[in-house]
């Protein structure tokens, strides 16, 4: 019986899990489109209100929404006349006293990750934490800079290493690049091997095949 069980438990919970990310997620975008129809009505006269009352109730109408404003922001700000904006918008935010320590901040971080040309969370490493003969998989961050940089030998990477098996906390970081261990894992793989406490092992990388030998002629 309890054979049986834990074969049940391994079909249906990675389907509930993932059911309920998505569910989780997805009523955060509603929750965003919903405040966005309140902003809307308050601006509006009363008589447009019934019209926009009937738009909470449409299912998945505010992912769809928020997917195409994504999309037309996009595009928009791609171009020379929308940097433009996005250069005034960051203008007048950094003047706004507390606002500014949070949105630059946020800004910072998440170009940083999120840059085609950046080189965060790009690559998987194995380090020794938080002693000694202990290993672990961190993720190379970049390279320590400014005042901090001064202070340290050269060739010093910045790692981030992540917690079991909440990967969006952990330990920020800096160690000799002779300390550190390239994996050619994939950090989507590294991910997996972390959140699952190392059930969910990588596939060891394929070795090189061996040179043809080269036939002499007589």
């Amino acid at each position: 019986m309890k054979k049986f069980l834990i074969a049940g438990l391994l079909v249906w919970l990675p389907l509930a899990i993932t059911v309920w990310v998505l569910s989780w997620l997805l009523s955060v975008l509603d929750g965003v489109f919903l405040a966005l129809l309140s902003m809307t009505q308050a601006v509006l006269p009363a008589s447009a209100h019934a019209a926009i009352e009937q738009w909470r109730h449409v299912p998945g109408l505010g992912v769809l929404v928020l997917g195409v404003g994504l999309l037309l922001t996009g595009i928009f700000v791609t171009n020379i006349f929308g940097q433009w904006w996005v250069r005034q918008w960051d203008r007048a935010l950094n003047k706004i006293p507390i606002v500014k320590s949070i949105y630059s901040s946020v800004k910072q971080v998440s170009d940083t990750l999120f840059s085609s040309s950046g080189n965060a969370f790009r690559e998987a490493v194995l380090v020794q934490y938080p002693r000694q003969g202990a290993w672990t998989i961190a993720f190379v961050t970049g390279a320590p800079g400014g005042e901090v940089a001064g202070h340290l030998p050269a060739d010093m990477l910045s790692v981030y290493v992540p917690t079991t098996p909440n990967p969006t906390s952990g330990f920020f970081l800096m160690m000799p690049r002779a300390d550190v261990i390239e994996l050619q894992m994939s950090v989507d793989e590294a991910l997996k091997y972390v959140i699952s406490m190392g059930v969910v092992v990588p596939p060891a990388p394929a070795a090189a095949p061996a040179p043809a030998p080269v036939l002499r002629r007589n």
